[in-house]
């Protein structure tokens, strides 16, 4: 019996040789040397590298003639084997009777794409192989906390995955698929570009949640973030002002529990106070019917929750990625952003470790190719500054960083929480500061928030109408909403 201690022991030997295919890659190779200009176009824009050839004569000769064609020289054998010679490595490849050997292996460059595939793919294969062997090795001789080396095992394997996808898109390619998304879009009658919040105020101006955009709800405690982030989050499961029916969302919640956010949304769905339910009074015979009605709609909403706390952003992210593939989300929404920390840069200062969990966030949104909703606190600024508590981007709590990766910031505030506001006396009233919009107009949104409830509404004449501009196709003129 091996000692457990012993790690070879374990493991044992592993003398398989890696996945490649030689004949694929003479064959990309011997493509290059018929059609540089077209074959080593492809090569790129498949990220084919180098390192992609296992052969190591066949990653000395596609590193020249990368390095030829970059500067403009014409690649053939003639050209290749003087350049080759000249980095003293032509007889470490077989000199030219190799290189001839490639060409004659390789009939036509018509099939180059065919080849690249091969080498691709191969390339991949061995990355994993390596990656999983890093990742073993790890575990034996870390003395990392385990957590931790999972956090970097899964940042190696997504990189294998985003240097997959880092293709470019051909420029035509690109265009037309921009203009079939305006067209779509032009032909909308609604305006809702993206998911719907299930708020007509929010909607124009925002033109609802986008894929690949992160959004920042911020506000002081007791604002009632959580509420709103939860109310989108309902309305968009279930369908509501959605030409396009309801919609899977993933929710991680840090702060509260799972039984506690759910009782919310029950109280919230069913207009039940929920300070009565939780100190034990039961309520009437009516708020038990709302109750159970709420609990029937409300579990045929696709929701997925997770409710563990203390997440490092990394496996936060590996979490939201199982979650889209497994359930489809089209939402995800974070509650809240301090919460989260990142044990590779918790050394380095609040500052820096919350700037990585923000380009994290911002990264997974881009990756997943959905809206991701996240709740930020804001630093005491607001209520020092004067005594209205309006706040501004500035005060977006400890780092910069968040403003800069977001691409929709909202800063909530309740103007009857401040004595001297002048609303101070609408109890209703609830601000939403669309204080940052990369793709639209900023303004302030008025929503109607039922605290005994946590229930936002639309308010009538709540968007500020001077900024928000849409576009009748029918009579081809600017409309205000």
């Amino acid at each position: 019996m091996p000692d457990e201690g012993d790690a070879s022991a374990v493991s044992g030997k592993n003398d398989r040789i890696p996945p490649f295919s030689e004949e694929a890659e003479r064959g990309v190779l011997g493509a290059v040397l018929l059609d540089a200009v077209r074959v080593v176009d492809l090569c790129v824009e498949r990220s084919i590298s180098p390192e992609s050839f296992y052969v190591p004569a066949h990653r000395d000769i596609f590193l020249c003639a990368l390095g030829m064609n970059a500067t403009g020289r014409a690649v053939d054998v003639l050209t290749l084997s003087e350049q080759l010679k000249d980095e003293h490595r032509l007889d470490r490849i077989g000199g030219v009777a190799f290189l001839n050997q490639l060409i004659d292996s390789t009939p036509t460059a018509a099939h180059a794409e065919y080849y690249i595939d091969i080498v691709s793919q191969k390339h991949l294969l061995r990355s994993i192989i390596t990656c999983a062997r890093r990742a073993e090795q790890e575990c034996y001789s870390s003395l990392q906390e385990a957590d931790l080396v999972l956090s970097h095992v899964e940042q190696e394997f997504l990189n294998i995955t985003e240097n997959q996808h880092g293709s470019m898109t051909p420029w035509p390619d690109a265009v037309k698929a921009v203009m079939a998304h305006v067209e779509n879009v032009l032909m909308s009658k609604s305006g809702v570009h993206g998911l719907s919040t299930g708020y007509r105020n929010l909607d124009a101006k925002l033109l609802g949640l986008k894929g690949g955009e992160l959004s920042i709800l911020a506000a002081r405690p007791s604002m009632g973030k959580t509420s709103l982030a939860m109310n989108i989050a309902e309305n968009v499961a279930l369908g509501k002002l959605s030409s396009d029916g309801a919609h899977p969302v993933g929710i991680f919640s840090l702060e509260m529990s799972q039984e506690a956010l759910l009782l919310r949304m029950l109280c919230s769905h069913a207009g039940v106070n929920s300070f009565k339910i939780t100190s034990g009074y039961v309520g009437t015979g009516h708020d038990h019917g709302l109750l159970t009605q709420a609990a029937s709609a409300l579990s045929k909403a696709p929701i997925y929750l997770d409710d563990t706390g203390g997440l490092d952003v990394l496996e936060l992210r590996a979490r939201a990625r199982r979650m889209k593939v497994k359930y489809d989300v089209k939402l995800i929404v974070v509650d809240y952003l301090q919460l989260l920390h990142s044990k590779e840069y918790s050394r380095q200062g609040l500052q820096v470790e919350t700037s990585q969990i923000s380009g994290q966030l911002k990264a997974m949104a881009k990756e997943l190719k959905i809206p991701v909703l996240v709740l930020s606190q804001l630093s005491r600024a607001p209520e020092t500054r004067d005594k209205l508590g309006r706040p501004k981007l500035s005060d977006l709590r400890d780092s910069g960083a968040i403003e800069q990766d977001a691409d929709v910031v909202l800063l909530l505030r309740r103007p009857s929480r401040y004595e001297e506001d002048p609303e101070h006396d609408d109890t209703l009233l609830s601000v939403v500061d669309v204080a940052k919009h990369r793709n639209g107009p900023t303004g302030e949104i008025r929503l109607n928030f039922e605290e005994e409830y946590t229930r936002f509404r639309d308010r009538a004449g709540g968007v500020d109408d001077a900024d928000v501009v849409a576009f009748d196709p029918e009579s081809e003129a600017e409309i205000q909403v």
